[in-house]
C-alpha cells in the first residue's frame, strides 16, 4: 500500500483534503509573492499610466504563474519517473535477496540433515 508522505494511505479523503489546502495555499503565497514583483517592477518605471502599470502588473502576474505553473508540472513529472524507477529498482533487489535467501536456505538444509545425521551416528 503506497503512503503519502504524512504516513496516511495514499487515496484517503483527509490527506486529499491537507494536499488541497497546502496547494491552496501555496498558489496563493505565489500569487502575492508574484504581485509584490510586478509592484516593484512597475515603481521603477514612474512614466507608466496607473491604467500601463495596471496592464504591465498583471501581465507579470499571469506570465509569472505560468512559468511557476510550468516548474512545479515538471518537478511533478521527475518526481513520479524517480517514484517508478525506484519502485523498478527496489522490486529487482527484493527478488534477488529472495533469491540469495532461498539459496543460502537451500545449502543450509542438507548441511543440518548431514550434522544432525553425523550426530547420531557418533553417539552410537
Amino acid at each position: 500500500m503506497r503512503r503519502d508522505r504524512l504516513g496516511a494511505p495514499a487515496g484517503e479523503p483527509h490527506s486529499n483534503l491537507a494536499d488541497e489546502a497546502e496547494g491552496y495555499l501555496l498558489a496563493h503565497a505565489h500569487h502575492a509573492q508574484a504581485r509584490r514583483e510586478a509592484e516593484d517592477l512597475c515603481a521603477v518605471m514612474p512614466w507608466l499610466t496607473t491604467a500601463q502599470a495596471e496592464e504591465v502588473a498583471g501581465h507579470y502576474v499571469r506570465r509569472r504563474l505560468d512559468v511557476t505553473r510550468q516548474l512545479l508540472l515538471a518537478t511533478a513529472r521527475r518526481a513520479e519517473q524517480l517514484c517508478q524507477e525506484y519502485e523498478a529498482r527496489y522490486s529487482t533487489l527484493r527478488r534477488a535477496l529472495l533469491r540469495r535467501h532461498a539459496a543460502v536456505a537451500c545449502a543450509l538444509l542438507p548441511c543440518a540433515v548431514g550434522a544432525g545425521t553425523l550426530a547420531c551416528l557418533l553417539t552410537r
